[in-house]
């Protein structure tokens, strides 16, 4: 596939032999020419564990100090005074059962997070074939299955990020926005780094973390040393 002219003006700034340390490789990212929206600088971590086995999975949630640049928009399933603290709290869409025909019949998938109160889950069970695909499911491990909604609610809102493996055994997360500068994506960085770190499965063997990468979104890679 041909690459665009911008794309290869900003492969000649990268050094493909070699391995940058973080701060370095965000400078370099910053340097880069850019297109005319504000892109993402995306994450990509491969580890050195099989995610077909139930004992190595590696997921989590963290909240990036300076958020992602990305407003998320938040479908809190609740009823009674949990809807009415979800409407308080911010969530931008709160309902029950009557949303079910709306996501099903009608496509309908204006939101990027789910909060549910666990006695709604039987009811979210029913949209598993829509939501699941989407990685739109609300899960306990994420926290978005949770009497505390004014909690999840604010964290959502203020940066939280969820982290898992795919098939290939890669993490992909957006750090933020190319705009925020180097020094902040660096701490968004350390910040998710640290909690995947943290998360290694103890049936882990061998080099956990494999290799590390950052791209923007149109962007080529830049590998990053990981001591």
């Amino acid at each position: 596939m041909k690459k665009g002219k911008r794309y290869v003006e900003a492969a000649k700034l990268v050094d493909s032999t070699k391995q940058y340390e973080a701060k370095e490789a965000l400078e370099l990212i910053e340097k880069m020419p850019k297109p005319k929206f504000d892109e993402t600088v995306e994450l990509h971590i491969k580890l050195g564990v099989d995610s077909k086995h139930a004992d190595q999975q590696v997921r989590g949630t963290v909240v990036l100090p300076h958020g992602t640049g990305k407003t998320q928009r938040v479908l809190v399933f609740a009823k009674g005074d949990k809807a009415k603290e979800a409407e308080a709290a911010g969530a931008d869409f709160v309902g029950a059962e009557e949303l079910v025909p709306k996501i099903e019949k009608e496509n309908w998938f204006e939101y990027d997070v789910i909060v549910a109160t666990p006695d709604m889950m039987g009811v979210i069970g029913r949209l598993g074939k829509v939501l699941g695909p989407k990685g739109l499911m609300p899960n306990p491990k994420s926290g978005t299955v949770t009497m505390d909604v004014t909690k999840a609610i604010s964290e959502i809102k203020s940066g939280k990020v969820e982290y898992r493996l795919d098939k290939t055994n890669i993490i992909h997360v957006g750090i933020g926005k190319v705009s925020f500068g180097a020094e902040k994506l660096a701490e968004n960085y350390q910040t998710l780094m640290d909690a995947v770190i943290k998360a290694k499965p103890a049936a882990a063997k061998g080099q956990y973390i494999r290799s590390v990468a950052l791209a923007t979104t149109m962007g080529p890679s830049v590998y990053v040393n990981q001591k």
